[in-house]
């Protein structure tokens, strides 16, 4: 899943894909590099930029997704907590909802469920765009796991089919740098629920906090937490390097016997 915002205070990139052309331009440019799917986004999570109208989201993705569709069968997600734009956005093109509230949002299930979409359904506690200071947990993933486990029954009651479902663990999303290493480390709890798991490491805070790294210098670190992920069960994984992300994805499946070389001929002749 390439990463795509369209907003002028992306935490990686700093609105280098905040113009239309330049972010469908990047969207177009991921499926060239191997990108299965594409995840545009028109605010950012962190409460430390700007919160934007819902008019305002829906004016900065419905223009990428219309042309990205147009120009692509690539799988396609909105990243947004909010049920209005997810039906607008689903109309336009989208075929998933990455909701980073996990369903929290009054309406976002039924949203899902009557547009027909999929739906990421991540862990957060914190309100939407507010700050959570210091979050404490007891058991970092066996929470998570509880509270996806209760949101995908909030899924499944409102009518979005079970096929339709994916969990995402959270990884920095009001969670600190242990935390974060816990969800990376007992991943296969999280994936034993039985949906189709996404992990969203790339650049995070705790790559960097953990190996004294700045955004920039955090690649070597996300791919190495990514294979972790594979091993442990991940299926999707959610990146702003396509390339190198999809190298690194490739070859862990292979060694995990999930995907065929691309060719072979040492020592076979």
């Amino acid at each position: 899943m390439a990463i795509v915002n369209r907003t002028p205070d992306s935490f990686y990139d700093g609105g280098r894909t905040f113009a239309l052309r330049a972010a469908v331009d990047a969207c177009l440019a991921a499926v060239a590099d191997g990108a299965d799917w594409v995840d545009i986004g028109g605010m950012a999570f962190s409460p430390d930029t700007p919160e934007v109208s819902a008019a305002e989201e829906l004016d900065r993705v419905l223009g990428v997704i219309e042309a990205v569709r147009a120009a692509s069968d690539v799988v396609i997600s909105v990243d947004t907590q909010r049920p209005e734009v997810a039906r607008a956005c689903v109309l336009a093109g989208a075929d998933v909802v990455n909701d980073t509230t996990g369903l929290r949002t009054d309406g976002m299930a039924q949203a899902v469920a009557e547009t027909g979409a999929s739906v990421v359904i991540a862990h957060s506690i914190a309100q939407p765009h507010r700050h959570h200071r210091r979050p404490e947990y007891g058991d970092v993933v066996g929470e998570v796991a509880a509270f996806l486990s209760s949101q995908v029954q909030v899924a499944l009651a409102a009518g979005v089919p079970a096929e339709r479902i994916i969990i995402d663990p959270g990884h920095d999303l009001n969670k600190n740098t242990r935390h974060s290493l816990e969800l990376v480390r007992r991943l296969e709890e999280i994936t034993a629920l039985g949906y189709p798991t996404l992990v969203a490491l790339s650049n995070k805070d705790f790559v960097g906090e953990t190996l004294n790294r700045e955004r920039p210098e955090r690649l070597w670190g996300t791919l190495a937490a990514t294979v972790m992920c594979i091993e442990r069960g991940a299926r999707i994984v959610r990146a702003h390097e396509v390339a190198a992300t999809v190298d690194a994805a490739r070859m862990a499946e292979a060694v995990l016997g999930l995907r065929e070389p691309a060719y072979l001929r040492h020592n076979v002749s």
